[in-house]
């Protein structure tokens, strides 16, 4: 029997839960697994090489590297050695900052795998196949790629980002921004508007058995996918089956959104986007009926299951995702 093919879009802690639900269905299922990674990170260290050495941001794509490691002990040395942050050195510090500020340290803050990613891309001339090296350097079991291989801006119309003015509609540029408003996004657009799609992610696309959408952050991690037109042409066409998984909690940028606003908004983004299956928390979905609603409004059906961690923490919890997955991937097999 042929591997199941599962492609999964997103970017930073969402998709890297995700990937390591979908790890864990392994055992029970034989998964060939691809993220697709948003290219839109402006913060942090991230941020900081995209504008000072160009490229791709590299800390989603670390992310979902990671979340795929190996696990022979080496593999996992790796993957610690790529999550390590600099820290300030107490040492020498400049004149006049106190020691360990790390003022004047242009690694303090940087994660290892961030710089290494960069340099791969460099030494390669292509983020495709630095990913792929840093892949095999991990033992990964699964591929990652870029949703793009030029990187993106991330705008959105907000009402209310000022408190003070909370009628005003402000333009905010920049991922960050973005995630961290307490207005209410009114609308989302990439810049440049239509940017290529990474052409190994179309193929993988259209190749797949399941394309899985979320969890993560809504605006800033899952639609961008839909705005890329060669990627959104190719997630329509697909012969596979569409799976979303549901958020556990509202975020600072979609405060206020529903669950069922959540389903509203990628048929907003993608009109013709058909889902077949919608997977949310048993206990945070609170009345089903409604989120029920939204789902057959993409054609989809709702799977309720307990996901979530149990020490109350908003957080997915791998092997309980994953259990919930298996039935759903491996239907029809």
């Amino acid at each position: 029997m042929t591997a199941i093919r599962v492609v999964a879009f997103g970017g930073g802690h969402g998709l890297s839960a995700s990937l390591r639900a979908l790890r864990h269905c392994v055992p029970g299922l034989d998964l060939d697994i691809t993220a697709v990674v948003t290219v839109g990170d402006d913060g942090g260290s991230s941020g900081r090489l995209r504008a000072e050495r160009g490229g791709l941001p590299p800390g989603d794509l670390r992310q979902a590297l990671v979340a795929l490691s190996g696990d022979h002990p080496a593999t996992r040395r790796s993957a610690a050695l790529f999550q390590h942050r600099f820290a300030a050195a107490a040492p020498a510090p400049t004149l006049g900052a106190p020691a360990g500020s790390g003022v004047g340290d242009p690694l303090v803050g940087h994660a290892v795998g961030n710089l290494l990613l960069h340099g791969l891309t460099e030494l390669l001339g292509d983020p495709v196949a630095a990913l792929d090296h840093a892949g095999a350097m991990l033992g990964a079991v699964g591929r990652v790629l870029p949703m793009s291989r030029q990187p993106v801006g991330i705008e959105a119309q907000v009402r209310g980002a000022d408190p003070a003015r909370p009628d005003d509609v402000r333009t905010l540029r920049g991922q960050h921004q973005v995630a961290i408003t307490s207005g209410t996004v009114e609308s989302l657009r990439l810049t440049p508007a239509a940017p290529a799609a990474c052409a190994e992610a179309v193929t993988a696309v259209r190749a797949a058995d399941w394309l899985i959408f979320g969890p993560g952050s809504w605006y800033t991690s899952v639609l961008p996918h839909l705005l890329v037109p060669g990627l959104a042409d190719a997630i329509v066409s697909s012969p596979a089956r569409r799976l979303v998984t549901l958020n556990l909690v509202a975020e600072k940028e979609t405060s206020g959104l529903s669950l069922p606003d959540h389903l509203d908004t990628l048929r907003r983004y993608l009109p013709e986007l058909k889902v077949d299956m919608v997977l949310a928390d048993s206990t945070a979905v609170g009345d089903p009926a409604a989120v029920e609603r939204a789902a057959e409004s993409l054609g989809a059906r709702l799977v309720l299951a307990p996901v979530a961690v149990t020490d109350g923490t908003p957080r997915h919890d791998p092997a309980a995702l994953g259990a919930a997955l298996v039935p759903v991937l491996g239907a029809d097999r």
